[in-house]
């Protein structure tokens, strides 16, 4: 398996710098950038960057968004949002020191990837969105919001991953190992005992004071040029078949990988899906 390194640079917010945190994964002329869901953190990409790294030989980068992780958290939660996430981005392409880079985002990371890849002048050489879309129905969003910003105290790891089991079971069918593997990933261990999910709770903040409602960002669609791979749980409630179809007929006329056995969002760790993203990205 290809060596990694933790790092971190620097982003700013209105309230100050705050540390970004990532993985760096092997060594190459090309880099590969791997953005979460909203709750996640890049360690959700440890399969697939190793794999990437390995087969590719690329660079793969898997950065824990602000408030996620071993990031950094805002002092004013009503800052968590997408521009926010854009200029972090903006800050982590600048230190990576690249002219292009691939990008593989799940959910809230794919939604990132879109607007980057939609601005003139885009890094973005191809686009990988895993289970989002340019349409959001309330009902998903309204589902995410009941558990978003909980904070629950779980006694050891073996509570944790009973929880992600049950939250996350549209993930797919993980395999024990991995399962675990994220439990030990996605809580951090508290100093009197105990574990809490490794996010600032204040990242629901957005939920708490707007109204939920559909997000359509079909607007956005027709300005990617990229070659788009979308990615999509077969039972998913947050990008729909009609929406992943009208995908793949419009703007960039995405392909579509389709994950017979997940829901809302595959997990891009059995060997079928890495394989999927894999090919898409050798090409080119």
């Amino acid at each position: 398996m290809s060596s990694f390194v933790d790092k971190s640079c620097q982003g700013l917010s209105a309230t100050g710098f705050h540390r970004l945190a990532y993985r760096e994964w092997g060594h190459g002329a090309r880099t590969v950038i791997c953005a979460h869901g909203l709750t996640r953190n890049g360690r959700d990409f440890d399969v697939l960057a190793a794999e990437l790294a390995d087969r590719l030989k690329v660079r793969v980068v898997c950065p824990d968004v602000v408030g996620r992780g071993r990031s950094g958290r805002l002092a004013n939660p009503d800052l968590y949002g997408y521009p926010q996430y854009l200029s972090d981005m903006a800050v982590l392409l600048a230190r990576l020191d690249v002219e292009q880079v691939d990008w593989v985002g799940t959910s809230m990371g794919g939604l990132i990837g879109m607007m980057l890849a939609a601005q003139p002048g885009s890094p973005i050489r191809r686009l990988v969105i895993n289970d989002v879309g340019p349409f959001i129905p309330k009902q998903a969003l309204e589902r995410i919001g009941d558990y978003v910003g909980l904070d629950p105290f779980f006694a050891d790891l073996a509570a944790v991953e009973a929880y992600l089991r049950e939250q996350y079971a549209g993930f797919g069918a993980l395999t024990d190992a991995q399962w675990r593997h994220m439990a030990e990933t996605s809580s951090d261990a508290q100093p009197d005992g105990g574990y809490r999910l490794a996010y600032d709770p204040g990242i629901a903040r957005i939920f708490q004071v707007s109204a939920v409602s559909d997000v359509d960002l079909w607007p956005l669609w027709p300005l990617i040029r990229q070659p788009v791979l979308v990615v999509r749980g077969a039972q998913s409630d947050l990008l729909l078949a009609d929406t992943a179809t009208r995908m793949t007929q419009e703007g960039p006329r995405a392909s579509l990988y389709t994950v017979p056995d997940a829901g809302h969002a595959p997990a891009l760790m059995a060997a079928d899906q890495v394989a999927a993203v894999r090919d898409f990205l050798a090409h080119g």
